[in-house]
């Protein structure tokens, strides 16, 4: 099954939903550069790819939304008491993931550095940008804020499925 239904994610979905799953975690793993100063394996084989996998995740969560938004009327119906709580969940979640990347690109061009993704450039190294590199100073108080919504979001899902015992979970596996 492509597409979501009313009572399960299709595999379109789920892709999105675990491909960035895997990639935001690799992200995550940048706060390992707060310790030792990220003289050890993370930092030195994992952060080096977290521009290029920032800009993979910029260019997924677009499709991503486009997806979503050309299934809402197909998606799982949520419980009506908790309904306005999940969409305001996934809806902060979803600035979160699009924010991240956005301000990240801010600090690159902010700075001068350019933009560079895999070996490619995008933006050439140039100026230094003061209002990009203020509005990218966000980044890090973001990648704070979305790491608790991503901690929300697991806990939730495992209250659903080991504590109300109801299909949330199983719908997205």
């Amino acid at each position: 099954m492509i597409h979501d239904s009313k009572q399960r994610y299709g595999s379109v979905s789920k892709t999105f939903h675990w491909s960035m799953t895997a990639l935001i975690a690799w992200q995550l793993l940048k706060f390992g550069d707060r310790i030792a100063e990220g003289e050890h394996w993370i930092g030195q084989t994992l952060v080096p790819w977290h521009v290029s996998i920032g800009t993979l995740l910029l260019g997924l969560i677009v499709l991503r939304l486009v997806w979503v938004i050309g299934q809402r009327r197909h998606r799982p119906r949520q419980h009506p008491a908790t309904a306005r709580l999940v969409k305001a969940g996934h809806g902060l979640l979803f600035a979160g993931m699009l924010l991240m990347p956005l301000s990240g690109v801010l600090i690159m061009l902010g700075g001068g550095y350019g933009l560079s993704a895999f070996g490619w450039e995008i933006v050439p190294e140039g100026e230094e940008i003061a209002w990009a590199a203020g509005l990218g100073s966000l980044h890090s108080p973001l990648a704070w804020m979305l790491s608790v919504l991503i901690l929300g979001h697991v806990g939730i899902a495992l209250f659903h499925h080991f504590g109300r015992r109801d299909d949330t979970l199983e719908r997205m596996l």
